[in-house]
């Protein structure tokens, strides 16, 4: 076992591998990296509202690699990455159990460009009490809101009565990886080209900042998860972890 100190380390390891990099949130304060054999491990608390350890690697030095981070960093933390290997840690690691399946969409590339429908705009901080009575109408679920730590800015669009329309999140951002989060259309105003608009701009906008941009979806999310490929954006099955209460 050997512990990474640098951002450095940390990509070299991992062959640059957007989820551990994200994960790293540019080895802020409090994040730590650990590599075995040729897996890699980055815990990092508090991100997307989550202790997590981004895992990659083969499962067999996966494993021991899991059980060392989370002796260090205590059972808060969860694994996350490649579906096929968190599927198979719970086997070898004790106490750990498959928690959920869902995908990571991820692209280097700005969207198509296409003719502005709506205008969109970068929302001022004291607009965020409207994007809050948004999220709470079309997206109560979710992890992005306003004041939460991480969250950076919020994009949005308005109707023709001047409404919050549609929102997306700048959120949990690292070097070298832009991070799209909060995702949510007024009920009143899906089906108008709305989400794809703002969607487009922050992924257009967190492209030329870091290169490339990602977002987690759930599965059962087809709607999303066709607008977002529309968009120019792969798909790539992941998976959690926890350890049992």
């Amino acid at each position: 076992m050997r512990e990474l100190s640098y951002l450095g380390e940390v990509r070299a390891a991992c062959g640059d591998d957007i989820l551990v990099m994200w994960v790293a949130q540019g080895m802020r304060p409090g994040v730590r990296a650990f590599a075995h054999g040729d897996a890699v491990a980055v815990a990092c608390p508090d991100v997307s509202c989550r202790d997590r350890l981004a895992v990659r690697g083969p499962v067999r030095d996966a494993a021991p690699l899991v059980r060392h981070a989370l002796t260090e960093m205590g059972p808060t933390y969860r694994p996350i990455g490649e579906a096929g290997l968190i599927r198979a840690l719970p086997e070898r690691v004790p106490g750990l159990r498959f928690a959920a399946q869902f995908s990571l969409m991820r692209t280097a590339a700005a969207p198509p460009r296409q003719a502005a429908e709506h205008d969109v705009r970068w929302l001022e901080p004291a607009e965020e009490v409207r994007v809050k009575e948004l999220l709470a109408q079309a997206f109560p679920a979710s992890y992005a809101r306003p004041g939460v730590s991480g969250v950076r800015r919020w994009a949005g669009a308005e109707d023709g009565q001047g409404r919050l329309a549609a929102v997306t999140a700048d959120a949990w951002s690292a070097p070298g990886t832009g991070f799209i989060a909060g995702v949510a259309t007024a009920p009143r105003a899906r089906g108008r080209g709305y989400a794809a608009a703002v969607f487009g701009f922050v992924l257009a906008d967190l492209v030329a900042a870091h290169g490339r941009a990602a977002l987690l979806v759930d599965d059962d999310n087809p709607r999303a998860i066709a607008l977002y490929a529309r968009l120019g954006l792969s798909r790539h099955p992941v998976a959690a972890a926890k350890l049992a209460p």
